[in-house]
């Protein structure tokens, strides 16, 4: 038996994310991201966990965590610096706003991100394996 492990959402269709904050990068093309500057293509088929850790799963926090999660694997991947790390986690925290989280609760996943999330951003770091 074969399976997939990891992975609780899976994009119906293509979603493009234009940024709040501008970054300069040049065109990056990876395994179902397209990032341009100014926005960012996650094409149909894109597998995220959502929310990680202790967070829980919202409205609030879908978007947000499937934009956050593209821009980590871009940089696993090696195609986006490490050193957008905090900017990818201050967009999170916008987009959650944007979609009606409490500006504690967005204040708390921004500074959790900050401290415990940059193993998850290291270039060549395996998420999950097959």
């Amino acid at each position: 038996m074969k399976y997939k492990k990891g992975y609780k959402y899976k994009l119906a269709e293509d979603f493009i994310y234009e940024f709040n904050t501008p970054i300069e990068v040049d065109d990056i093309m990876a395994s179902y991201i397209t990032m341009e500057k100014g926005a960012v293509l996650i094409w149909k088929g894109y597998a995220w966990d959502g929310a990680s850790g202790p967070a829980i799963d919202t409205d609030t926090f879908m978007r947000g965590s499937l934009v956050h999660d593209a821009l980590y694997q871009l940089m696993r991947e090696g195609h986006l610096d490490i050193s957008y790390r905090d900017w990818a986690d201050r967009e999170l925290r916008a987009v959650c706003l944007e979609d009606g989280m409490s500006r504690i609760r967005a204040w708390w996943v921004y500074w959790v991100l900050r401290l415990f999330g940059e193993f998850a951003a290291k270039e060549g770091r395996k998420i999950w394996e097959i």
